[in-house]
């Protein structure tokens, strides 16, 4: 890496560890909810009833973001030790800056990083089942530097809602063999959110494990991997 040039910003070493992340500025009273990564649509609606009648008006906020929804792909491959799957350690704001709220029970450790599957979002361009999975070979490329045919990222059952009472979001859960397959260096898409983040094999005994005890704590991991076993694939 080159060093900075006079009078310009110094060069950001991403690979080194983050410790933490600090608020620069707090806009909230001031942005418009129409803009940004998230989008909230604040309504005033009502029920309408079978017999024509209204409930009272009220409000209701959704959570939309411009690319609606995101495709899971669970990554696999046999081994001498059995089936291991891989999971990326990925810096999560939403869960870090809990630590400024008081939860209902203690956290017992800070969500700096979260442990998931690859996962990303489809692009408003993509279209259809195949472009779903398309997609999951893109992020498989993206976050774990493999190499993966379309064909072989198989879905695992229906796409499921985030949180729909707020959110509109839906994830496709995949999976797809890499059994043999070569791991290059990532090449990631250049989000800050990447920096820092690491690999790992599971092994399936690990895998439950670090859902059980919570070190693991993503929905879409642990639904993909019961969907997965439910499959009986050995």
């Amino acid at each position: 890496m080159q060093g900075p040039s006079s009078g310009k910003a110094a060069s950001v070493n991403r690979n080194a560890s983050v410790t933490a992340l600090e608020v620069v500025e707090d806009f909230s009273s001031t942005a418009r909810c129409d803009e940004g990564f998230l989008q909230i649509r604040r309504l005033r609606v009502r029920n309408r009833r079978s017999d024509g009648s209204h409930s009272p008006i009220y409000r209701v906020d959704v959570v939309d973001r411009p690319k609606l929804d995101a495709v899971a792909v669970l990554v696999w491959r046999r081994t001498e030790h059995g089936l291991e799957f891989l999971t990326r350690q990925q810096l999560r704001p939403a869960a870090y800056f809990r630590s400024e709220k008081k939860p209902v029970l203690p956290e017992e450790r800070d969500w700096l990083f979260c442990e998931e599957i690859v996962a990303g979002l489809i692009e408003p361009s993509d279209d259809g089942e195949r472009a779903v999975r398309a997609r999951g070979v893109e992020e498989v490329h993206e976050e774990a530097g493999i190499r993966v045919e379309v064909d072989a990222v198989k879905h695992l059952g229906p796409p499921f809602f985030v949180a729909p009472g707020i959110i509109s979001e839906k994830i496709f859960l995949t999976h797809v063999e890499v059994t043999g397959l070569s791991m290059e260096q990532p090449p990631g898409d250049g989000s800050h959110l990447e920096e820092g983040g690491t690999l790992a094999w599971r092994t399936l005994e690990s895998l439950q494990q670090a859902l059980r005890d919570g070190i693991i704590q993503d929905a879409k991991t642990e639904l993909a991997l019961n969907r997965f076993l439910a499959l009986g694939l050995k």
